[in-house]
């Protein structure tokens, strides 16, 4: 034998048992230090589960929890057509936890899909609060779940919904590329104008309630700049803030049992702010409580919000108004990672179908121009067809377009035939003779510029708000963007 073989195999079989203890010891002090090991090693399989009453009878579901600590549910119907509805849900919820009950109430609700045909799989996400790359990797994460226990579906659509519109949007930028594991995506009633510019009129909301009202805070309370949404130590309620706008606007009585005052204030609000009374509340909520959640939890007590250069308008004495509302401006660094978190870059290469209720009171159907234009700045509005409908909701359209919507995004997956808005109101009578919820299609309806509806802040008039290209360098820096 050679000699000098000999001993070099002893060398390496010594170092293979050094690197046997020191593989060890790292990983005792590692468990010493930080626990158990993660939950990817031993997250359980999806269990049989009882299904919503929708769809007793009609499918098998299952839930679980994946190795990131995200609740979801899963249904496979009985008559299953091999293709899978990923589910991407709205909010953000604020629970500091995952909730496993937000997954099975989103499959309730659109238990049509299952109806359909198609298998459905839906993640509450790890945590409450903001961040849409997180929703977006936890909702491709029970996708490969999904796979891994029932196979590789025929075909398989993203579907998001409100906030979740965006988080589905960023599963087509992140994960969809084309001959990848999406073939389509389905956004409704989406927020897809993106974290940096989709929230203005909301900042605008809470600084022009305060101009009015002066009670969130009180000027006998804890002060704090209106960009926080409320100071970080607070135990303000939801309950305790309806208080105070019912205080300020009497916004929940009749007409006739509100004082003088009190009608006015609100006439201003809404007619400045271009909120509908009817959602008031749950935006004032929003910029007061998701604000709390995006600047304190999220973004480490940096400002990402702005309303320098906004000229206020609408109110009995604009003058008045525009002289004292509070101004600020953003931090650059907190704008950098809620943009590069949530904002939308265009880069889409498989066939994206919205639908939108023209008169929604929550998303306004300007965010539909504003991914439109998103799209057209990145030279990708071939892969973008959207819909239309004289509905006055946000999360409750009607089943028979959503039938009709999933269908038709098949066909054009199938076949490379595009529908057309005219073709999507022709055909979702079909779908109504099942579900008999109606179809209320607008085919000739094009939404007015965002900017039209939202107060542009300087340098907000171009799309996409995020170029692929900034995101590409943003993505180099360490810590970008919002921790999952």
């Amino acid at each position: 034998m050679d000699r000098s073989r000999t001993r070099a195999l002893i060398r390496a079989a010594s170092r293979r048992r050094r690197t046997g203890v020191l593989a060890v010891l790292a990983a005792t002090i590692s468990t010493a230090l930080v626990g158990a090991p993660p939950a990817q090693a031993t997250a359980p399989p999806p269990a049989v589960a009882a299904c919503p009453a929708e769809l007793a009878d009609k499918a098998t579901c299952y839930t679980g929890q994946d190795a990131n600590g995200a609740y979801y549910a899963i249904a496979v119907p009985k008559e299953w057509n091999g293709s899978l509805v990923v589910h991407a849900h709205g909010g953000p919820d604020l629970g500091a936890t995952s909730d496993p009950q937000r997954s099975v109430d989103d499959l309730a609700r659109w238990s049509v899909m299952v109806d359909e045909g198609y298998a459905w799989a839906g993640s509450s996400y790890r945590r409450g609060g903001y961040g849409t790359r997180m929703g977006a990797e936890d909702t491709e994460n029970v996708r490969r779940l999904f796979v891994e226990r029932f196979g590789k579906p025929k075909r398989t659509y993203v579907h998001g919904q409100s906030w979740g519109g965006d988080v589905a949007a960023k599963v087509v930028e992140t994960y969809g590329k084309k001959n990848g594991p999406y073939d389509g995506a389905l956004l409704t009633s989406g927020v897809l104008g993106g974290g940096s510019r989709g929230y203005d009129y909301r900042v605008d909301l809470r600084v022009v309630y305060q101009y009015y009202c002066h009670n969130h805070p009180r000027p006998t309370e804890v002060q704090y700049p209106l960009w926080e949404g409320l100071r970080a130590g607070s135990t303000m309620t939801s309950a305790g803030l309806r208080a105070r706008l019912q205080e300020c606007t009497g916004y929940a009585s009749a007409p006739e049992e509100r004082t003088a005052l009190q009608q006015r204030n609100l006439d201003d609000i809404l007619a400045v702010t271009r909120i509908p009374e009817r959602t008031l509340e749950s935006h004032l909520r929003f910029a007061t409580f998701t604000f709390r959640d995006i600047v304190h939890d999220r973004l480490g007590g940096r400002n990402p919000f702005s309303n320098e250069g906004v000229w206020y308008s609408g109110s009995h004495d604009d003058k008045a108004l525009n002289a004292g509302v509070e101004r600020f401006s953003a931090d650059p660094t907190a704008v950098r990672d809620l943009s590069y978190d949530s904002d939308l870059t265009g880069k889409v290469s498989i066939p994206v179908l919205t639908m939108h209720a023209i008169d929604d009171p929550t998303a306004f159907v300007e965010h539909e121009a504003a991914y439109r234009a998103t799209l057209q700045g990145a030279h990708r509005d071939r892969y973008l067809v959207q819909s239309f409908t004289d509905e006055h909701e946000h999360s409750q359209l009607s089943n028979s377009e959503y039938a009709n919507s999933i269908a038709a995004l098949d066909s054009w997956v199938r076949t490379g035939h595009k529908p057309t808005p005219q073709s999507l109101a022709d055909s979702c009578g079909a779908f109504d003779r099942t579900y008999g919820t109606g179809c209320f299609y607008e085919p000739g309806f094009h939404p007015s510029p965002y900017a039209s509806r939202i107060r542009p802040r300087p340098g907000g008039l171009q799309w996409p708000a995020m170029s692929a290209a900034q995101e590409k360098k943003w993505s180099k820096i360490d810590g970008v963007g919002i921790a999952p």
